[in-house]
């Protein structure tokens, strides 16, 4: 999964990308123009969406922060709704003159990407704008309640005096921040869009989390914000121990004068807007749900695949790999055929799981380390463009590794100042199979987020929206594809972590069963869990954090396997076209030196290399 830290303006940016048609898009196809007037109007073209980007950028200072910028380091973002509807009529305004003074046909084949790209988001901001409230900004998964801290922590990095005086006037301003939450969560209160009742006990857990220890607990060890601070003030260079001392004193007052207020009110409102909350999960329960869950369906698959479909999918794709599953249980030579009792036995026998101490969870990391290593060794095989940006893993932090989810991945600085990070959720060992980790360190690491997001920021010669850019069905499916891809060159030797890699692959396909079951069939959790338990051999502590991960984040979790069975088929359609004259290597730099687009678009790109190679 492909954490993206919160920011509502960040949001105008994303390209979470239908796959409707080219609205209004008008053409001279009549016409046909030279090399230079293409090179020309390409030039113009991309400078205008890199205009467009730096200006968004410009007006989101937390999105500055992880692109390495500092220029509003010491600011939050606005996540006002007035905010929210201004950054909409620049959205009709940037499309009302891309229509007006940009040719289509004078582009060339990147530029006309590009093209479709930005006119599609645009089209999508505009057409989901009113289901803008219909979310959750407060969740077991994140918000600002979390994200916050991580922010702070693996975001803000203090080189000099001015950095941290920038952290500390972070600090001062999350009391104001937190305000305009409260507003947002109370317009959705109003429309009755509150979350199910199993979320609020997470939230306070994680905000009593962050107020804990010094200073707000006098004798006790440092809270992650002061413990985070200091460490990063005591390294500074250009400050004197005199200048260290006030600074962390500083810091000190601001979490006692702002930051614990601001938690304080949070939790004051958060406990009366439990009294509202009930025990039902589905989209189907908010304002218009059905058509609200349609919508979101679209812009996570990127396709036009209805619940039904997509729940019919996720049933055949489970028989599947049922199928396959059975065939590692022969290699093994387990005592009987029944898949259900392997499943039993993949969950409880202690030889698959890691002992929940500290020597435990490092020795975890360490493997995960191992395997990424190993595979990095092999990129040549199956890639011509690698990252320069490396990835160090990391456990969640105590704070918030309760509540969020089993592993995650956060993307590089695109100046290199900060490594993508593989982030593991180790609270409970029992939820953390061995037999999975190679496939989820070939998803969060390499080859899958890290390859395709740090190799996306490297890009040149495509514009910024491009490189910094994702919907869900490419970012996750090519994840989900880099978990089967190692077994193709040998890889996955131990059949048990190749059942793992299978497990993987069967979870995300029993999730288009549940998120659609959930959301569209009114199923209630505790169908959804019998279901994880009958079809899946992940532990039940997992299957129940991912089954409250779709409840809050409706259609999210489906973008996976649709995403990884369209890169497949691409994949079989241009060898069979191709013969001898495929390359493994060249059809992921297609897929990869592009940036994330929507499936429909990859689809063309792919189509147009098999056509070039065939002439």
């Amino acid at each position: 999964m492909k954490k993206i830290i919160y920011s509502a303006a960040f949001a105008s940016l994303v390209l979470l990308i239908s796959c409707s048609g080219d609205k209004g898009k008008t053409t001279e196809s009549a016409k046909t123009f030279s090399a230079d007037e293409v090179k020309a109007e390409t030039k113009k073209t991309n400078a205008f969406f890199d205009r467009v980007f730096d200006a968004a950028v410009d007006r989101d200072p937390m999105r500055q922060s992880i692109l390495g910028i500092k220029k509003d380091y010491d600011k939050w973002t606005d996540i006002s709704d007035e905010h929210t509807q201004k950054e909409l009529e620049i959205v009709k305004a940037n499309l009302d003159s891309l229509k007006t003074n940009f040719k289509f046909d004078a582009l060339d084949e990147q530029a006309k990407i590009s093209y479709k790209l930005f006119e599609k988001e645009c089209y999508d901001r505009l057409d989901n704008f009113k289901w803008r409230f219909h979310d959750y900004p407060v969740n077991q998964m994140g918000g600002l309640q979390t994200d916050i801290p991580t922010f702070l922590v693996n975001v803000h990095l203090i080189a000099d005096k001015k950095d941290a005086l920038a952290y500390i006037s972070r600090l001062n301003g999350i009391n104001s921040l937190f305000d305009q939450l409260i507003v947002n969560l109370k317009i959705r209160e109003e429309k009755n869009i509150i979350p199910p009742k199993f979320v609020f006990p997470y939230v306070i857990n994680d905000c009593k989390n962050i107020i804990s220890g010094a200073p707000f607990e006098k004798g006790k060890q440092d809270c992650a914000l002061l413990e985070d601070i200091t460490k990063k003030v005591n390294a500074l260079k250009d400050a004197s121990d005199v200048e260290k001392k006030q600074l962390i004193g500083d810091a000190t007052a601001a979490l006692l004068d702002s930051v614990k207020p601001a938690y304080e009110k949070l939790m004051s409102y958060w406990n009366e807007l439990e009294k509202k909350s009930t025990a039902d999960d589905g989209a189907w329960k908010l304002p218009d749900g059905d058509t609200f869950y349609d919508a979101a369906l679209k812009q996570t698959t990127t396709t036009n695949m209805t619940a039904d479909e997509i729940h019919e999918l996720g049933l055949k794709e489970v028989a599947r790999i049922h199928t396959e599953m059975k065939e590692i249980m022969k290699q093994v030579h387990f005592k009987n055929d029944n898949l259900n009792d392997f499943f039993d036995f993949m969950r409880a026998d202690k030889q698959f799981y890691f002992q929940n101490t500290a020597e435990g969870k490092e020795a975890y990391r360490v493997k995960a380390v191992k395997i990424i290593d190993d595979m990095k060794r092999e990129l040549d095989k199956l890639f011509l463009t690698k990252p320069k940006a490396d990835i160090v893993v990391l456990p969640v932090e105590a704070f918030r590794e309760k509540s969020a989810g089993g592993a995650f991945y956060e993307d590089p600085a695109a100046d290199g100042s900060r490594p993508g990070r593989y982030y593991i959720n180790l609270f409970n060992m029992a939820d953390q199979a061995i037999y999975q980790m190679e496939a989820l360190a070939y998803h969060e690491g390499i080859p899958g987020h890290h390859m395709q997001i740090a190799i996306a920021q490297e890009l040149k010669g495509i514009p910024k929206f491009r490189m910094h850019g994702g919907n869900t069905a490419y970012v996750e499916g090519w994840a989900l594809y880099s978990e089967r891809v190692p077994k193709e060159i040998g890889f996955y030797k131990d059949p048990y972590s190749d059942f793992g890699r299978l497990a993987m692959e069967l979870f995300r396909a029993a999730r288009l069963v549940v998120d659609t079951g959930i959301h569209r069939k009114k199923w209630s959790r505790e169908k959804a869990l019998a279901y994880f338990k009958e079809n899946t051999p992940n532990p039940i502590g997992d299957n129940k954090k991912e089954i409250e991960r779709y409840i809050v984040w409706p259609s999210q979790a489906t973008g996976y396997k649709i995403g990884m069975n369209k890169i497949l088929e691409l994949r079989e359609n241009s060898k069979k076209k191709l013969g001898d004259k495929f390359d493994i290597r060249e059809f992921h730099d297609v897929v990869l030196t592009s940036g994330p687009v929507p499936l429909d678009i990859l689809e063309e790109m792919v189509n147009s290399w098999v056509a070039k190679k065939k002439k």
